[in-house]
């Protein structure tokens, strides 16, 4: 290494090399660009996101659809919540936002509380006040019929 500081052009700092001079690591996040295009609802919630940008899927298996079973409204209600909390966690003071997270939330606990009463457990911890073991039978939320893209 060299006398030089980091400011110096031959440090080439700015030259995508990642010299000896260079620093341990520089975080990046772009911003997110425009909203538009997005998917339909039913359509976001099978592939997993609202934005075709983000649509990655792994090994080009997608969901060819939601299915028509009784968690799909949990997890419609949790596709949502989940979103808006991460645009809330770059906007906290966005109060709008704040309030439909919430009653998000309330929804989440309600569909919850219904689906247990008629199915069963969703969430392990649940079954500290089952008198016996009745976790998830089937079908598995995420057993979609899933097809091949590309």
């Amino acid at each position: 290494m060299t006398d030089m500081t980091p400011d110096e052009t031959s440090c080439r700092y700015k030259c995508g090399a990642l010299p000896d001079c260079a620093p341990l690591a520089v975080g990046l996040v772009p911003p997110q660009g425009d909203a538009a295009p997005s998917y339909a609802p039913p359509k976001a919630l099978a592939r997993g996101t609202l934005f075709p940008g983000l649509d990655l899927p792994l090994g080009n298996v997608v969901n060819s659809g939601t299915a028509d079973i009784p968690t799909a409204e949990l997890m419609a209600i949790d596709f949502a919540a989940h979103d808006l909390s991460l645009y809330l966690d770059t906007h906290p003071d966005d109060t709008e936002a704040f309030e439909t997270y919430k009653d998000l939330l309330r929804l989440a606990k309600e569909g919850m509380e219904r689906y247990t009463r008629l199915y069963g457990p969703v969430c392990k911890i649940q079954l500290a006040e089952s008198q016996r073991f009745n976790w998830l039978k089937g079908p598995w939320p995420w057993e979609y019929a899933g097809k091949r893209e590309g």
